[in-house]
């Protein structure tokens, strides 16, 4: 008798769950990046100095000489991690920040005249 694997989780299949880490790290700005796959594994090259390889149900990458890991069912929290160490400020970044104060700063100025 043949056996039949029930369990289509985009994570059981490493090149759809670096698939899936690529988007997240699209919207996380990271939108230069060059997957491959093979051998039961998938490897994502992000950055210069950032490859993350999924394997065994994990992405793994190096984070300053330390390999790091996480579970590859969750690609969001992956790209989470991967850009609060590996994001760089961009102009854009500096413009949402300005606008974000002022909008602070108006609704505060709103909100003392209530008073």
């Amino acid at each position: 008798m043949l056996s039949v694997r029930v369990d289509a989780s985009p994570w059981c299949d490493p090149r759809e769950a670096t698939r899936l880490l690529r988007y997240a790290l699209h919207r996380q700005g990271f939108t230069h990046t060059y997957q491959s796959n093979g051998s039961g594994m998938s490897v994502l090259s992000v950055l210069t100095e950032l490859t993350v390889w999924c394997k065994n149900g994990l992405f793994i990458w190096s984070e300053d000489g330390v390999e790091s890991s996480h579970p590859a069912d969750d690609p969001a929290g992956a790209a989470r991690l991967i850009s609060q160490h590996y994001r760089r400020p961009t102009p854009d970044d500096d413009l949402a920040e300005e606008e974000a104060d002022h909008q602070v700063r108006a609704f505060a100025d709103t909100d003392s005249e209530r008073d």
